[in-house]
């Protein structure tokens, strides 16, 4: 009896597609708010990027050189593997360019906080948005927002202050800044300084930082003597710090016993604003979620309203335990969370988020993910990034994907899926998605074969299945 198995069933291949593109074809319409405006006089944003490429040149020009005398087969970086140019390199760069080895420096570590410029051991690298930097507005805004929101290191802080005094202004000052945007102009500091003073107050008083004194039950005992707390101290030194840094990074002009935000300074105090009136106003509420029931909540909208989603959950939270939450979620069994985990990654940015990730590559059910994410993070087209897998890397992931449609999806999705597959035939294909030894493989060649409209091809599949199941 002639069997009716395809033996040689050709698959029609096409470019595999990122998990994302499974909640992306199983979505809902929803009615979506217009999309924000800044406020009246804000510059276009290519201007803004124009402004943003001016602050950021001399940290891109060190970049770049950089790039070409450090790079892989170039010599090292640093002499102790830490971000801190060696007095060697900084010399190296400053007769290369014309500068002083102070003058170097400074423009390094601006260069690693915008993302320029990326320190791996004794090598160093371009980031991504070095490689965007003349064809990319966005990527250069997103980058000088970076160097901004690290504003409290481009100047060393004053001494004799305790951490936690440094610590209460640093979390104060985007009141600050929003007063300073609202106001529109220049602020006199005596009035900043009042409401720091303010906002600091607050700050204990949250934390009740109150002496009750003994209780009536108890004996009255004469209270150690204690040093007065660091916050006692006068802030006005504190406030010039940061208006100081504030200035160096671009964010605001300081002089003349006033402060005024700079183009940009106000732009970006908006976006920080607008993210989180977007996570107040989340229809699904996900900034109150953790980073599980957040995804779940993202799984049935469109890309770019996910990303927003992904954007107000991360701006309600320090970007550190967020990372910690999202690498916790994509280990759990629903592997359409896992590759949502890794698109909200791809939004938090390489520098919080490339240590997790590397760490990821240690864990077989992450490691194809996490490879992904860490291609387009060095620049690679995401069109092109799955070709760092390995056949097997890339036949798990295919297996993975196919579980998410199957547990999200409907029957014609994953058939496209099934065109996806890097092998030429079924046979091939079978071989090695039983060989790649995932845990839903029995699952996902279960509901293909009950997918599939040809029953022979469906009998291939089921057989395959058994053969899992029994280890044959």
């Amino acid at each position: 009896m002639t069997s009716r198995i395809p033996r040689d069933s050709r698959l029609r291949l096409v470019r595999p597609r990122p998990l994302a593109a499974a909640p992306a074809a199983i979505e809902q319409r929803r009615v979506r708010r217009p999309a924000p405006r800044p406020p009246e006089g804000t510059p276009a944003p290519a201007e803004l990027a124009g402004m943003a490429r001016s602050v950021l040149a001399a940290a891109a020009r060190v970049a770049r050189w950089a790039d070409r005398a450090l790079g892989p087969g170039g010599d090292s970086a640093t002499a102790d593997g830490k971000a801190t140019l060696s007095d060697a390199t900084a010399r190296r760069a400053a007769d290369a360019l014309g500068l002083t080895v102070d003058q170097v420096c400074a423009d390094w570590d601006t260069a690693r906080l915008a993302g320029l410029i990326e320190v791996h051991g004794d090598s160093a690298r371009p980031g991504w948005r070095l490689r965007a930097w003349d064809r990319d507005d966005s990527a250069v805004l997103r980058g000088w927002v970076a160097l901004c929101d690290a504003w409290s290191l481009a100047c060393p802080e004053p001494e004799d202050y305790e951490p936690a005094a440094v610590a209460e202004v640093v979390t104060a000052m985007p009141q600050v800044l929003s007063f300073l945007q609202l106001s529109a102009g220049p602020v006199p500091v005596p009035q900043l300084l009042d409401l720091l003073e303010q906002r600091v107050t607050e700050l204990r008083t949250e934390r009740c930082e109150v002496d009750y004194g003994p209780r009536p039950d108890t004996p009255a005992v004469a209270p150690e003597p204690r040093p007065a707390p660091a916050v006692d101290a006068p802030l006005r030194p504190l406030l010039d710090w940061a208006l100081r840094a504030l200035a160096s990074v671009g964010a605001l002009t300081y002089g003349d016993g006033q402060a005024t935000l700079t183009p940009l300074g106000s732009w970006a105090v908006w976006v920080k604003l607008e993210q989180i009136c977007v996570a107040a106003q989340s229809p699904a509420g996900n900034i109150e979620q953790g980073a599980e029931d957040m995804l779940r909540g993202c799984a049935r909208l469109r890309p770019a309203a996910a990303r927003a989603e992904y954007r107000a959950w991360l701006a309600a939270r320090p970007v550190g335990s967020a990372v910690t939450e999202l690498i916790a979620a994509a280990r759990g069994e629903d592997a359409l969370l896992r590759g949502l985990a890794f698109e909200a990654l791809r939004v938090v940015g390489g520098r919080p988020a490339e240590p997790e990730v590397r760490a990821a590559l240690d864990e077989p059910t992450l490691r194809p993910y996490a490879l992904l994410w860490l291609a387009e993070h060095d620049g690679v087209d995401p069109e092109d990034a799955h070709e760092v897998l390995t056949r097997e890397e890339a036949t798990w992931l295919w297996v993975d994907t196919a579980a998410a449609v199957a547990d999200h999806g409907e029957a014609p999705l994953l058939l496209r899926h099934l065109e996806t597959a890097v092998q030429p035939t079924v046979p091939a294909l079978l071989d090695e998605v039983r060989a790649v030894g995932h845990p839903r493989t029995v699952q996902v060649l279960v509901a293909l074969a009950a997918a599939h409209p040809d029953p022979a091809f469906a009998k291939a599949v089921r057989r395959a299945a058994f053969q899992v199941h029994t280890g044959g």
